[in-house]
């Protein structure tokens, strides 16, 4: 892999859930109290193994784990219900990130957000930060394919007019980290819910606070090209 040297990347890719905003709390809360409410048993290891996981495939576990006589796509429309609701009170914004999203917005650099939640899940969360921070929002419910495959990320840096090698892909999740380097972008994974280890092209933060824009491409200076 041959990593760019301009200053500044050619576009930032953002995940949400754990990422932007702290929902994972309400997608477990949520999938644990699904379960239990048909008589099934629900454990954190469950949440934990869909972490960043297209929504359809996350509801046929959920459906066969807790034998819940509702369709997939029944699922998936309760469990974001749920977390917009959670959201109509107070959001947990993780470190950092406001400080970035603006700050890449400012020097111009195109940004899109990449998320498996639903599209009305999604502007629920954008509706609630500045205007015209992202430049293309990209869905599960708008994608064939959804993380760990490529295509959510291929299609939202076409969306931005950027060559995905060239772009940085922030993420929280294993799955979402895989769909970025699957893509051919830098990874930068700050990990939630769910750990991280570096690999080529992926660089493991604890947090965004204190990043800058300049510091998204020297993170990746110590990685040997492969």
């Amino acid at each position: 892999m041959e990593y760019v040297t301009s200053p500044l990347p050619a576009a930032v890719l953002w995940d949400m859930d754990g990422t932007i905003v702290d929902t994972e709390p309400l997608w477990m809360g949520a999938e644990e109290a699904l379960v239990l409410r048909h008589g099934g048993t629900w454990t954190e290891a469950d949440s934990l193994s869909l972490v960043g996981s297209d929504l359809l495939e996350s509801a046929a576990y959920i459906r066969e784990r807790g034998d819940i006589p509702m369709t997939p796509p029944q699922i998936v429309d309760h469990l974001v219900g749920e977390v917009m609701a959670g959201l109509a009170g107070d959001v947990t914004w993780q470190l950092g990130v406001f400080e970035l999203l603006t700050e890449l917005r400012a020097l111009g650099v195109p940004q899109a957000l990449v998320t498996m939640s639903y599209r009305r899940l999604a502007m629920a969360v954008v509706d609630r930060l500045p205007a015209g921070l992202f430049d293309a929002v990209v869905t599960g419910d708008e994608v064939t394919n959804g993380k760990p495959h490529p295509e959510p990320y291929l299609t939202a840096a076409r969306a931005v007019g950027a060559d995905p090698a060239e772009c940085v892909v922030i993420e929280d999740s294993p799955r979402g980290a895989a769909a970025g380097l699957a893509a051919g972008a830098l990874v930068l994974s700050v990990p939630n819910a769910v750990a991280a280890v570096p690999e080529p092209g992926l660089v493991v933060i604890d947090s965004l606070a204190g990043v800058r824009a300049a510091d998204l491409l020297t993170l990746f200076d110590a990685l040997d090209p492969v």
